[in-house]
């Protein structure tokens, strides 16, 4: 399996191994501007993810809804934002080419689809901090509105990532002592 380290322009690492369709990233993040003017703010997202498990959050591809590429495995608030880990579908033609842009850089923007549910604008900074949105969609996207909204990591390179401190791959681990 061929794994590729890159660097993005926000200096976090984007790691990609063959062949995995489980990727990881930020969404969203809270308190950058946009540049529609948009802030998000920490807890927005609170309310949506306990109405809404993440696989019914649809998985799409530059926001089509006639292009579903996968599922959501599960959606978390950090201090930093909206974190996300998902799983394109290799059974679905988009979804492969989905993975196969991964690896190679070629795509790794993520952008979320909302309704926003309440909002204060913030006359000094001229923007619209978000305060609660009803989180519907997100997507895999050539150009994020939200630069720092990327792919960061794949399942598999969180396991060459273990391995680099093992030094053992999945076949050589050993089990109890004779």
């Amino acid at each position: 399996m061929n794994q590729r380290l890159l660097k993005r322009g926000d200096g976090k690492p984007l790691s990609v191994l063959s062949g995995s369709g489980v990727f990881q990233g930020y969404a969203s993040l809270f308190h950058h501007r946009d540049p529609s003017g948009d802030i998000v703010m920490p807890g927005a997202f609170a309310d949506s993810l306990k109405r809404r498990r993440p696989a019914d959050i649809r998985m799409l591809f530059q926001h089509d809804p006639a292009e579903p590429v996968g599922t959501w495995i599960d959606m978390t608030e950090t201090p930093r934002g909206l974190f996300v880990r998902g799983r394109l579908d290799r059974n679905v033609q988009r979804g492969r080419e989905l993975i196969s842009l991964l690896e190679t850089g070629g795509l790794d923007g993520l952008s979320i689809g909302f309704r926003t549910t309440l909002a204060r604008h913030d006359r000094v900074n001229k923007a619209r901090r978000l305060i609660a949105v009803d989180l519907l969609e997100i997507s895999l996207v050539t150009f994020p509105m939200l630069d720092g909204a990327r792919v960061t990591r794949t399942k598999a390179a969180l396991w060459a990532l273990a391995q680099s401190f093992f030094g053992k791959g999945p076949n050589t681990i050993q089990h109890g002592a004779n």
